[in-house]
């Protein structure tokens, strides 16, 4: 039989809890060493520890890094530290979207150049928003310069036109040959 607890005791976390919970904050911590200043600056980080994570970023010494990111985690420990995962989340949720994005674009770039009219015709028909005469004219420089084995200029350029206007509204997805 269980003894009963009363009321207005709490149980504590279970030492392997505890642990788990310092190695989540430690991870955490390297995430934020491991980001761009401009990224820190976007996070709702208070001064402090946004200076003990900037000073860490400076740090080359292995050894004294790995002490430097603990004491954060400690830090970080008797803080609320859900705005800055959340913060972190959107983050590179918004990086994975603006990839997700540039393969797209990729993508239809290189089906664009492989296929000829039949895809152009494919694609402006799923998206007629798109200049088509532009856009011919940007896969014929294209294919001209890849049969000549010249640098890929129309190609970047036709990846341009294709991710602007992936920006403006979502390409179609490629269909699966």
């Amino acid at each position: 039989m269980k003894p009963e607890t009363p009321d207005h005791q709490v149980e504590t976390p279970s030492k392997s809890q505890l642990k788990r919970d310092a190695k989540a904050l430690l991870k955490l911590c390297r995430e934020l060493v491991a980001l761009t200043p401009r990224a820190l600056d976007a996070l709702p980080l208070e001064a402090d520890l946004l200076r003990e994570i900037e000073f860490a970023r400076s740090i080359r010494s292995n050894v004294a890094r790995k002490r430097q990111l603990q004491f954060v985690a400690k830090m970080m420990r008797s803080r609320d530290v859900s705005p800055i995962t959340d913060a972190l989340a959107s983050l590179n949720n918004d990086a994975r979207q603006l990839t997700e994005r540039h393969h797209r674009a990729e993508t239809w770039r290189d089906r664009l150049i492989e296929g000829g009219d039949p895809e152009v015709a494919g694609f402006l028909q799923a998206y007629p928003f798109a200049e088509a005469q532009a856009l011919r004219q940007l896969l014929r420089n294209a294919q001209r310069e890849s049969r000549l084995g010249k640098p890929p200029a129309s190609a970047r350029k036709l990846f341009r036109m294709l991710r602007d206007l992936d920006s403006e509204a979502p390409l179609p997805p490629p269909s699966a040959d």
